[in-house]
């Protein structure tokens, strides 16, 4: 029976046993609790923020807190002017931006063409018509321009490019995808193909290469503009991306627009709404394949502990043999042990939680990691790393445990002998 004497015993024999062992041993023990705490942590963590970065990006530069777009029966948002003037008037709203959209092709060699029978230099694109000012408030685009530079309001037969449209950019040969293979750069002109045998030539300022297929698929002028080529000018808009102020919620906002009848003239949807179904199911995936890997980290650590308590226990049978002799239970041994155990993975766990929350998650999230499709972060909720070191605590306990409950239920006399 575990009374509290076997307890304050225990912990004798424990303090007692660390402070003569070896200082290296010690530190080896705690580096590899150390390492299987970023194991359990940092792996799942990455691969569940590689795709979480992606999702962020979407947000940030995109479809900002709350998203307004067109519906699937309809060409543009009836009534936008009204559905703007409602948004002016929310103070909950720190900005917004209003977007017109018009599916386009555009050529690059129509002027350097001898024959009309010579290949055309042209690739499919969606023309947004933007507010740079308002566009730069909410999504900040400008942080994507790898040459030239973004539009202002006063840009006038300029745009800016996605980097999806040129090749050098999207080296992809895809008979279902094309991009510019010219020498495509800031000055470079380019000619719009509008449909209705609306064509305008135009002057590239800059390429916007984000990590974004929506974004990088689009071609920006100025919206003006953008009303005089298409001849919209009714104001009706395509998209209307909303940033609210710091701790508004956005289910809130959607709600409250939806009762005032937004959602009869337009999709209003949160960011999370505007996630396609295969992005949540590749979280969870990649969350699954992070707990198995750290799984297997976790069984290394506890094989880890068993050896190391087996071996202290074996090496000290004599001393445990005497230790029972002279009347000291076998509980309180075994406690001893159990309380060890608990020390290496607590003090491993304490400087895993130093690595990652004070320097690993705030330095990736200001240097994210580059993968192709996303800059990628650390994801570790508070929540989901305790429970981490709940199981890595257990593991380690059971670990300790075990040994030395082997060695303990030796007869006394053989272990003082040293018989088998």
């Amino acid at each position: 029976m575990f009374s509290l004497l076997n307890y304050r015993i225990g912990f004798f024999l424990a303090i007692r046993q660390l402070k003569r062992s070896s200082i290296w041993t010690n530190v080896l023990i705690t580096f590899v609790m150390v390492l299987t705490f970023l194991n359990l942590v940092v792996v799942s963590g990455i691969l569940v923020g590689l795709i979480q970065g992606a999702v962020d990006a979407v947000r940030t530069h995109y479809t900002s807190d709350i998203i307004i777009s067109t519906p699937i029966n309809k060409n543009y948002i009836e009534n936008s002017p009204a559905v703007v003037q409602l948004l002016r008037a929310d103070s909950r709203i720190e900005h917004f931006s209003a977007r017109y959209l018009k599916a386009a092709t555009v050529e690059a060699n129509y002027k350097t063409k001898i024959k009309e029978t010579d290949k055309t230099d042209i690739a499919n694109a969606s023309l947004a018509g933007i507010d740079p000012v308002a566009e730069e408030q909410v999504a900040d685009l400008s942080r994507y321009i790898v040459e030239g530079s973004f539009l202002v309001p006063t840009d006038y037969d300029q745009v800016v490019i996605g980097a999806y449209l040129v090749k050098k950019y999207m080296p992809v040969d895809s008979p279902g995808f094309t991009t510019l293979s010219g020498d495509i750069k800031p000055g470079t002109k380019i000619r719009l193909n509008l449909g209705n045998n609306i064509q305008h030539e135009v002057t590239i300022k800059g390429i916007l290469k984000s990590k974004i297929d929506e974004v990088n698929m689009r071609i920006f002028m100025v919206d003006s503009q953008f009303r005089n080529l298409v001849g919209r000018n009714d104001f009706n808009v395509n998209e209307i991306a909303i940033k609210l102020k710091p701790g508004v919620d956005p289910n809130v906002v959607r709600d409250d627009l939806k009762r005032n009848g937004v959602d009869r003239v337009a999709k209003v949807q949160t960011y999370e709404d505007a996630e396609p179904k295969f992005v949540k199911d590749m979280i969870q995936t990649f969350a699954l394949l992070g707990d198995i890997f750290s799984s297997i980290g976790l069984v290394v650590a506890a094989i880890t502990i068993f050896i190391v308590i087996f071996i202290n226990a074996i090496t000290r049978r004599k001393f445990i043999g005497i230790l029972k002799g002279i009347g000291i239970s076998g509980e309180a041994i075994e406690i001893s042990y159990v309380i060890q155990s608990f020390f290496y993975a607590i003090t491993g766990s304490i400087v895993g939680l130093l690595i990652v929350y004070v320097g690993l998650q705030p330095f990736i999230a200001a240097h994210p990691i580059d993968f192709p499709f996303s800059d990628g972060i650390l994801v570790a909720p508070v929540a989901s790393t305790l429970f981490r070191i709940a199981l890595l605590i257990l593991s380690t306990i059971i670990a300790g445990y075990i040994p030395a409950r082997m060695i303990v239920k030796k007869n006394t006399l053989d272990s003082i002998l040293g018989r088998n």
